[in-house]
């Protein structure tokens, strides 16, 4: 039986149903609230931790953007390929980001970039 391949809408329905809130307390669960805080645009590495807490500081509307979609591309990685490669996508030199990483492309919202290249290694499609 042939495993299902995330779509982009699949993972995104699932981002959008939760609070911010709860996608913050995930990825910093999966990455460290040092590398959400920087993701996410915040020159504090302990904002994502705040932003985690019930009654915490709410993020501001671009870092909100960031962290959503941040996460929605964790979630179709690691359903690919699993946690330990997702981890390594998102920190690592990529190729379709003219080998920056991830974690940096979502900063300087290069979102379209940073989809396809989750693309490309979902799609097992790199060379080109």
């Amino acid at each position: 039986m042939a495993t299902k391949t995330p779509t982009r809408t699949d993972a995104f329905q699932r981002t959008v149903r939760l609070d911010i809130r709860e996608v913050t307390r995930r990825l910093n669960a999966a990455l460290g609230g040092t590398l959400v805080s920087a993701l996410a645009g915040s020159k504090d590495a302990k904002s994502s931790h705040k932003w985690a807490k019930e009654g915490g500081p709410q993020p501001r509307p671009e870092a909100v953007k960031r962290l959503a979609f941040a996460y929605e591309q964790w979630q179709r990685v690691t359903e690919a390929e699993g946690e330990h490669v997702a981890r390594v996508w998102f920190i690592g030199a990529n190729p379709w980001l003219g080998y920056d990483t991830p974690v940096n492309a979502i900063r300087e919202d290069r979102l379209k970039d940073v989809a396809r290249a989750a693309k490309a290694l979902i799609d097992d499609s790199f060379s080109g």
